[in-house]
């Protein structure tokens, strides 16, 4: 049998080096934007964007071309790098456990940095690896679009000179297509027994082949380093001049005692682009009823008699709880959505509703306990009957066969693999934690928590291949939920318990949706399974080590929590820790948070079953507001800025969605990574302006 293997070289030394360059960066701009907000980005489309740029300036050096299927591989690298900050708690949990973790608590606990090495090696993989049996339920069989993933593809596509699927159809149907259903169908098809060295078919093609009009690229790498060196220059010189940071445009009032001030960050403002204009405005909402409406009425009333920046006694701590109810509702009835239509849709359950239906239809509600009199078989074909009598009739599914496009058996990655590093990656989590945390948090709490999160990881995953979320957020809320009934309140580590098993969850959850949509680019473009699999492995690696020391560094330069890093994620982390566990909330917050909560409840079933109608986006998403609330305004003022931006470029001026990706890309990586020159001044000791 024939199968198409995609020309090009899946796994490459210089592909793994250039991922691991990339996803440097895009590390320490996550760290950095995680610990002041607690926003981190995968940046697939970048990674593959900036990987491109690399090679085609080395491309009259190269020995072969840079192919699609080798720029997967590097944004696979670079991406496993880029989630480790948040996949291995720096940007929540750990600061929680540093600073905000209290000493009846067991707190605070100050991890070296071999500790933070260790506890980053230890969550890192087992995500990676359950996501590889969960591809080819939701990428094989069910074909679910993970759009960003789609997006990546249809870039690389488009960077390679191979984006011949222009209109919106055909871009639907290349989303729900087979292996390589992105590459033009004139590529060759190969034996499947062909090895690796046969499939380099790329030594007989020139370097320059297969880029876009050159006059395009030169125009797109000077974008994005235009956009990359003006972000640059703002982030130093809000070192100097840290008023940059808060512009009081609504007057001294507003900003000193409400917190109502303007960040005009170039790399919020591209968040607020990739983020889209809904979720923007959304989270201009809950900022509006979060610091406009509740804080005043909060400290008006004396719930939160402290200073509106205080986190413990002022209207700061005090609407937290209410972004925090808001979540957890969001949460719970997306991820039962998500629950039961995976178990609604399956083959099984749709047959027997079928039935069910139409033994009502035909005998009335006693037909539902009838046994049927009569069992029918369809007719088949001649060439059904042959294909059974050849492979018996258990093993024949002709559609399902159709439905199942896949990689080569060679690029796959074996089941004995797939076994032994699941096995091995939670023996390695479980023992990592013990060694770390000792007999702080025992053996099987953290066993069931690594459990759970593989539970979890499948809804989460399912989300984001519909919706293009990935609800990490709530579902460690939901593992810390989960905990509070299975380790007693008056255990020592409750709480210590409660936040180690929501940062597993996290992570699980998190590595599997990332290497999901990598998956999806891969299958789209025709890559090798196996390369992507290493390569996140790869990155993953390299990511949690560098992760651990650069929140060392963050953390021994700067005050944390300060005006800078006010980690608003880490008292998330350690509200909720304390919610489930039996802490007292505030003054009228129950009240308060119990209404919200019914009430984004209803909002989150209405967008749920309003997915595909105009009005859709007039509904609030719970997440965003929450996000909205517990961010001071500054951030989200900015990010609004960028979200109507792009409503701006893609509404009103209609121009392509390229362009548009590059400049945020620059703005966001120009900050992220020149945060590291403020970092070395502040080191230094150097007088701000």
């Amino acid at each position: 049998m024939a199968t198409r293997v995609v020309p090009g070289r899946s796994f490459t030394l210089r592909g793994v080096v250039a991922g691991l360059a990339v996803g440097t960066i895009i590390c320490f701009s996550n760290m950095y934007f995680g610990l002041q907000t607690g926003w981190v980005s995968i940046m697939s489309m970048p990674a593959s964007l900036m990987g491109f740029g690399i090679f085609r300036l080395l491309a009259p050096h190269l020995r072969f071309p840079f192919s699609p299927v080798e720029n997967v591989l590097l944004q696979s690298v670079a991406c496993g790098m880029a989630i480790m900050p948040l996949g291995c708690g720096f940007v929540g949990v750990i600061p929680a456990l540093n600073y905000l973790l209290a000493q009846d608590e067991q707190g605070p606990i100050n991890l070296s940095t071999w500790q933070l090495i260790i506890w980053s090696l230890g969550l890192c993989y087992f995500g990676v690896v359950f996501a590889v049996p969960l591809r080819k339920q939701v990428i094989i069989r069910e074909r679910l679009k993970f759009p960003s993933g789609f997006s990546t593809a249809v870039l690389i596509s488009v960077l390679h000179g191979q984006g011949r699927q222009s209109t919106k159809d055909e871009l639907d149907a290349a989303a729900k297509g087979g292996f390589a259903s992105l590459v033009p169908r004139d590529e060759p098809l190969q034996p499947d027994t062909v090895g690796r060295a046969a499939t380099d078919q790329e030594h007989q093609q020139d370097a320059g082949d297969d880029v876009p009009d050159k006059g395009d690229w030169a125009a797109n790498i000077k974008l994005l380093l235009l956009c990359f060196g003006g972000s640059g220059l703002y982030t130093l010189a809000t070192y100097f001049f840290p008023i940059l940071r808060n512009l009081p445009i609504f007057g001294s009032a507003a900003a000193h005692t409400w917190l109502w001030t303007f960040n005009p960050s170039f790399a919020y403002i591209g968040q607020g682009i990739i983020m889209g204009t809904e979720t923007t405005l959304h989270m201009l909402l809950g900022a509006v009823v979060g610091w406009g409406i509740l804080s005043p009425l909060a400290k008006s009333r004396g719930w939160a008699p402290g200073d509106v920046d205080d986190w413990e006694h002022g209207s700061k701590g005090w609407i937290i709880w209410i972004s925090l109810a808001i979540m957890l509702a969001d949460a719970i009835v997306s991820l039962a959505y998500v629950a039961l239509r995976g178990i609604f849709a399956s083959q099984q359950v749709t047959g027997i509703m079928s039935s069910l239906r139409q033994r009502v239809q035909e005998h009335g509600v006693s037909g539902l306990w009838k046994s049927p009199s009569h069992d029918y078989s369809p007719l088949l074909s001649s060439e059904t009957e042959t294909a059974q009598r050849r492979y018996g009739a258990d093993e024949y599914a002709p559609v399902q066969d159709d439905n199942e496009e896949d990689a080569p058996p060679h690029q796959r990655i074996g089941a004995r693999m797939v076994t032994i590093g699941l096995l091995a990656s939670i023996a390695l989590c479980v023992i990592t934690i013990h060694l770390v945390f000792g007999d702080l948090v025992p053996l099987y709490a953290t066993t069931i928590a690594v459990l759970m999160a593989l539970v979890l990881s499948i809804m989460g995953v399912r989300a984001l291949g519909e919706t293009d979320l990935n609800p990490v957020s709530g579902i460690s809320k939901l593992a810390q939920l989960f905990f509070a009934f299975i380790i007693p309140q008056t255990h020592k580590s409750s709480v210590l318990i409660n936040l180690i098993a929501g940062a597993v969850s996290e992570a699980g959850a998190l590595q599997a949706g990332d290497l999901m949509q990598d998956l999806k680019t891969g299958h789209l473009l025709g890559a090798a399974p196996k390369a992507q699999f290493w390569g996140q492995v790869i990155g993953a690696s390299v990511g949690a080590v560098l992760s651990a020391f650069i929140y060392r560094v963050y953390t021994s330069v700067y005050t944390i929590p300060g005006d800078l890093f006010q980690v608003p994620t880490a008292y998330v982390w350690i509200f909720t820790a304390r919610l489930v566990t039996g802490s007292g909330l505030p003054y009228r917050v129950k009240e308060w948070a119990i209404g919200a909560a019914v009430l984004f409840a209803v909002a989150t079933i209405t967008r749920t079953l309003a997915i595909g109608k105009r009005w859709r986006p007039l509904i609030p998403g719970g997440i965003a507001v929450a996000v909205g609330m517990y961010n001071v305004p500054s951030f989200t003022l900015a990010r609004t800025v960028g979200g109507l931006f792009a409503w701006y470029w893609t509404h009103i001026a209609r121009r392509t969605q390229t362009p548009l990706i590059i400049l945020a890309s620059g703005f966001i990586l120009g900050e992220g990574f020149l945060s590291i020159v403020n970092l070395l001044l502040q080191g230094l000791n150097v007088p701000h302006l």
